[in-house]
């Protein structure tokens, strides 16, 4: 806790050496000085008289939470010409009405002409304005701020320059926000071409020379520039085939057009990337973005402090692969090629994944035990989790089984007729399974999963993104390469990508033009996060696998022991293991109960009582905190039900829709059970554990969906495709199928072609 003017604030750890820029944006988040460049355009309203000020205000609350955090934070600020144009016109306005109404005598005033103001008397005019409004807003926060108004010659000059050094240097260490501009109202019109004059030297003629030479004259860590466009494009903005540029580089000038400069400002987009690359050259990192956009000007500058993919991004250090666009437009290529091979191509590639899978297993272990081993090393952890990162001769052979049933499942999944209708004579309608597109599958601790969801990509024609767990970089990288070895038989390397770039996941989810469907694989916090990031992007899967077994009063004493062992005991970290278990009433305090209870304890499951079960204790086990908890460990809850109707209830109110079963011998009880609750999967008398697409005969999922639109349960291949409508006529026309036309409907249903059951 840092301590001025008896307020206190929160400080982060911030230091680093200056003299060289951040090479990553993940790398943003040390930086300890940084300025803020305001752009005319944010500033101003759209009319260009008068200031925005609700976006302002945004800015500041940003800026004054950086500034709490220990951060020493500068603004250099367009924004006085527009405040002071508007005052002017004001007084204009205000002076012609009343002359004209003393003059002429009548109480009606003709139109007036406001003439054209010189932009030095606005600005003049606007300074203490717009630096009072500043003030008011950081008064706000208890943060103070100060105006310094700067000219070319205040660079130039060395006492000048070192008094200003030493200015901001006492404002930041009072943990004072300095506030500077360019004085409009003495600064001379700029000069054409006087931008860079040597590495030392920039020409301050608009604030985004302004800024890059501040920031690099106070060894800055990050500018941000903001204006109103989204970033770097390369080609105009609003062109049809524009794309924003996320990382620039020097040099990459060549490669991008340069449009108009912004409605209001002196600088365009070329005077901004000039003065960015001169203070990149300076040591200074920079994002150039925008800080109008109503659904992100409210957190730009915190999301680009935060190495979140925001704006266009300056960097000295080119990455040694593709970025992850580029990747994304490979597995799109690449999954087109691959969707139009042959079903038998396609099967001898996931056959030959199968085979590498066991004939380069001593490789495969041996990138898992670096990754155990660095992953014991550094305690990161949880010994659930070690489990899953853990690869075994036994799981790599069950994994190529798995991979041989796709193969073999595989060879009518994409092409294939669902419906046939004759619309009308010489006009037939298929309606036939293809790819979705490009899936993006991220995974934790589980580099298992890397072959069995590509099996599953390959095998129906989607284009793959995969992002595992840095805990897993090892095992990842190689069964990758096996992957794309497989691949290479066929000429579609392309089609799976891993992506080892520093992406954030919550970037990669807002790639909705790259990216077709998201599928999470790991923790419930991981699905949930997902969820809430994707912008545009379905999400497959489920934040949570609360699975509960309901133990009926016709249950068998020999099945009920078995059943809950194996759903909460064979592998406690998995999904779709047992996290509720609910007993009828009328068991409570038979040897049967007594008998759960017996071997929970004797597994070392930790009992959590329910409350209704806790209420028949004397001494209960510790009361359960939220009977919606995934334990993901040897413990449970336990709850009592009077009846099958309220067990039914108790799931749909405190369940995910993952896997549910009953144990009973009533089969009229079980049929009751199956029927009423809405989940992906309801077993009777079978473990939870059987909720795998594997065990389903699947060959492998690439995870378990508890959504109610296109896939549910254990999603295989068929989870992977959709459909298309193809339609084959002869010169047909709807106008022929009018009241008076010549052609009439048929829709008749046609057969399907037989299928491939081999």
């Amino acid at each position: 806790i840092r301590c001025w003017s008896n307020i206190p604030f929160i400080t982060v750890p911030l230091s680093r050496a200056h003299g060289k820029s951040f090479a990553h944006r993940s790398e943003l988040k040390h930086a300890k000085r940084i300025v803020v460049k305001l752009g005319s355009a944010v500033v101003t309203r759209g009319d260009e008289c008068g200031l925005a000020l609700g976006r302002l205000a945004s800015i500041v609350e940003q800026v004054s939470m950086l500034q709490n955090q220990g951060r020493e934070m500068m603004i250099v600020t367009s924004g006085a010409v527009a405040f002071g144009k508007q005052r002017l016109r004001h007084e204009i306005l205000l002076s012609q009405s009343v002359r004209q109404a003393l003059h002429s005598g009548q109480s009606q005033l003709k139109d007036m002409a406001i003439p054209v103001l010189e932009a030095r008397a606005c600005a003049a005019a606007g300074q203490s304005g717009l630096m009072a409004l500043y003030e008011a807003m950081f008064t706000q926060y208890s943060i103070c701020a100060a105006q310094i108004l700067v000219t070319n010659l205040d660079f130039h000059d060395e006492q000048k320059r070192r008094n200003l050094n030493g200015t901001l240097h006492e404002l930041l260490r009072m943990n004072i926000v300095p506030i500077i501009n360019t004085n409009d109202a003495v600064v001379p019109p700029p000069e054409p071409n006087s931008d860079l004059q040597g590495v030392n030297v920039i020409s301050v003629k608009d604030n985004d020379s302004l800024a890059a030479r501040l920031a690099v004259e106070m060894k800055t860590d990050l500018l941000i520039v903001l204006s109103d466009v989204e970033g770097l494009f390369d080609s105009p903005p609003g062109s049809d085939d524009a794309k924003l540029i996320d990382i620039f580089y020097p040099g990459d000038q060549q490669s991008v057009t340069f449009g108009t400069k912004s409605r209001v400002g002196m600088g365009g987009m070329e005077a901004k990337v000039k003065a960015a690359l001169w203070a990149l050259q300076g040591g200074t990192s920079v994002v150039i973005a925008n800080g109008t956009h109503p659904k992100i000007s409210g957190h730009v500058i915190t999301d680009i402090v935060e190495g979140k993919k925001v704006g266009t991004f300056f960097s000295e250090v080119k990455p040694a692969g593709p970025t992850v666009e580029q990747q994304g437009e490979m597995a799109r290529a690449g999954g087109r090629t691959l969707a139009a091979l042959q079903p038998e191509q396609r099967a001898e590639i996931i056959y030959r994944l199968a085979d590498l899978l066991t004939d380069q297993r001593e490789e495969i272990l041996l990138a898992n035990k670096k990754d155990l081993e660095d992953a014991e090393n550094k305690g990161r952890l949880a010994l659930p989790l070690l489990k899953r990162l853990s690869l075994s001769t036994s799981k790599l052979n069950s994994l190529a089984i798995g991979l041989r049933q796709i193969a073999a499942s595989s060879q009518d999944s994409v092409g294939r007729v669902i419906r046939r209708t004759r619309v009308a004579k010489d006009l037939d309608l298929e309606q036939v399974t293809v790819p979705i597109g490009v899936l993006l599958v991220i995974f934790e601790s589980r580099p298992d999963c890397l072959p069995q969801v590509s099996a599953l990509a390959i095998a129906s024609g989607n284009g793959l993104l995969l992002k595992g767990g840095k805990e897993a970089a090892h095992s990842n990288q190689i069964l990758h390469h096996l992957t794309q070895e497989a691949l290479s038989i066929h000429g579609v390397k392309d089609a799976v990508q891993l992506v080892n770039t520093r992406e954030e996941v919550e970037d990669l989810c807002r790639l909705d033009k790259l990216i077709d469907l998201i599928i999470p694989r790991g923790s419930s916090q991981l699905v949930r996060n997902i969820q809430k990031a994707a912008k545009g992007i379905p999400v497959m899967g489920h934040s949570e696998g609360i699975c509960h077994v309901y133990v009926d009063t016709d249950a068998s004493v020999e099945k009920v022991t078995r059943i809950i062992r194996d759903s909460k005991c064979e592998y406690p970290a998995a999904c779709n293991a047992l996290e509720t278990l609910l007993i009828h009433r009328d068991l409570l305090r038979t040897p049967l109960f007594d008998q759960i209870i017996d071997m929970l304890r004797v597994e070392q499951v930790k009992i959590h009582a329910g409350p209704k079960f806790a209420s028949y204790l004397t001494f209960s086990p510790s009361e359960v905190k939220s009977l919606r908890t995934e334990y993901g460990d040897l413990e449970c809850c336990i709850e009592v039900v009077d009846s099958v109707e309220e067990a039914v209830e108790h799931i749909h109110k405190y369940g995910s829709s993952h896997t549910d079963v009953i144990i009973t011998e009533n089969e009229k009880t079980a049929e009751f059970f199956l029927q009423h609750v809405d989940s992906a999967c309801v077993f009777w008398n079978a473990s939870t554990r059987f909720s795998d697409g594997y065990r389903f005969g699947l060959g492998a999922e690439v995870g378990i969906s508890t959504s109610r639109i296109h896939a549910r349960g254990p999603v295989g291949i068929e989870g992977l495709l959709t459909t298309k409508w193809l339609l084959r006529g002869d010169n047909h026309v709807v106008s022929d199928f009018s009241e008076h036309g010549s052609m009439k409907y048929l829709h008749e249903s046609l057969p399907l072609p037989q299928r491939n059951t081999n």
